[in-house]
């Protein structure tokens, strides 16, 4: 797996084996990021659900000014931050090891991307959802992209 775009394309990302980890696969990150656009340009990202950091990688690689990633595996949290290190993002990227339902109490907005790439068996993605709407955790003209199983 490797960032599909921008200024770290081609730079291999770390993803450890698990049966809990489906990474966002290069040719749907880069479909993706095709759509989003000037969305990226300068804008404070928030990832949710991190996994090996990926989305929020590319995002740092296509312009995005600065990225807040959570994740509650400690492993995966170990993950993002190697290839944070990888892609030479260490100073625009902070990794948070905790539960997005938590984080939702700490982190400090306002965010204008938000990408949520949360488990296919999670039940309460629409709930994160309805309170990240009603937070200042996020911009007036955000933009919100949610992975979901088809």
């Amino acid at each position: 797996m490797r960032i599909t775009g921008g200024s770290a394309r081609g730079v291999p990302l770390v993803v450890p084996r698990s049966r809990g980890v489906r990474p966002t696969s290069d040719r749907v990150r880069g479909a993706l990021f095709q759509l989003l656009g000037a969305a990226i340009a300068d804008a404070r990202v928030l990832d949710l659900y991190a996994g090996s950091g990926a989305l929020g990688i590319e995002a740092l690689s296509r312009g995005a000014a600065f990225v807040d990633f959570v994740e509650a595996d400690s492993r995966l949290c170990s993950a993002v931050a190697r290839n944070l290190k990888a892609a030479d993002f260490t100073e625009r990227g902070r990794v948070y090891h905790a539960r997005v339902e938590r984080s939702l109490e700490f982190l400090n907005g306002p965010y204008q991307l938000l990408l949520l790439d949360p488990p296919y068996a999670l039940s309460d993605t629409e709930q994160t959802i309805s309170r990240l709407a009603v937070s200042d955790l996020i911009d007036n003209e955000a933009t919100m992209a949610v992975e979901h199983s088809s």
